[in-house]
């Protein structure tokens, strides 16, 4: 969880607490709040120090029972304004993948530079979509969520429309070990591939290889992106993270010039490229 998160949640505690001592019939005790609730006052006091996320629910009860329904409005864009940083994957995809997809193609939408780097896996702008229905397969099989992998490719080369846009640019950094990374048959690795020879050279696209053997100043953490100087989006296995403020943007930005010290470009990405499709007619 994000040090920016926790004290946003921590925050929210402390105005439930202000709440709870203020009402208009004098201060509730924990445990006459949670009578009032129908839910255990350890409860109240898990909300209140901020080791428990309220839920929208727990919120309007929250403002009724201490009286003050006034701060209802208060207590909702207070949660929704920390929730949108982390966005749960079991919230999500919910609704399978294809909602997801929608989600971050109408951020591409509106983006004219694009940063990313992946060291796992092909970045999604570059996907071919067989390459990317198997990557929807797994997942969808991993959160036990609905399967609509077809759906969710479609959706995601839908936003490569973006690439031959005029004015966009798309920089990308991967590390070698995704170009090796079975997801998918070798016949679809191979032809996702070739399909990233030749993105090399497009004007819009800018795609650097960090080689397995390359020297590092950073170790290949998990993939993120930056749209614009706007926001940086990173995930790990229970969320996504969506940071807007400066510092973190900056921090993720710093990050991706690091990494990009130790990357080939050009001829020699392709030569990077064509060791990792050689490797799989050898087999």
């Amino acid at each position: 969880m994000s040090t920016d998160y926790q004290q946003a949640r921590i925050a929210l505690g402390k105005r439930l607490r202000e709440l709870r001592e203020s009402g208009p019939m004098g201060k509730l005790t924990g445990p006459q709040l949670a009578g009032r609730l129908g839910c255990t006052h350890s409860k109240i006091y898990k909300l209140e120090n901020g080791n428990q996320t309220a839920t929208a629910d727990d919120l309007r009860a929250w403002a009724e029972a201490t009286g003050h329904p006034e701060a209802t409005a208060e207590l909702l864009a207070r949660l929704a304004g920390f929730e949108s940083h982390i966005r749960s994957w079991r919230r999500q995809l919910a609704s399978g993948h294809l909602p997801v997809q929608q989600t971050w193609n109408a951020e591409v939408a509106r983006s004219k530079v694009i940063y990313i780097w992946e060291e796992a896996v092909v970045a999604g702008m570059l996907q071919t979509a067989d390459y990317a229905r198997h990557v929807f397969i797994h997942y969808a099989e991993f959160q036990q969520t609905k399967p609509d992998a077809d759906e969710a490719a479609r959706a995601r080369l839908k936003r490569q429309e973006w690439l031959y846009e005029s004015g966009k640019k798309l920089h990308v950094l991967m590390w070698e070990a995704a170009l090796h990374a079975r997801l998918c048959p070798p016949s679809v690795l191979a032809a996702q591939l070739d399909r990233l020879a030749g993105v090399i050279g497009m004007d819009t696209v800018s795609l650097g290889i960090v080689p397995l053997n390359a020297s590092l100043k950073l170790a290949p953490a998990n993939g993120f992106c930056i749209l614009d100087d706007r926001l940086a989006i990173t995930e790990g296995w229970h969320a996504e993270l969506w940071l807007d403020d400066a510092h973190n943007i900056a921090t993720y930005m710093k990050v991706w010039n690091t990494l990009r010290e130790s990357a080939v470009y050009g001829t020699e990405a392709q030569n990077v490229i064509n060791r990792a499709r050689r490797s799989l007619c050898s087999e």
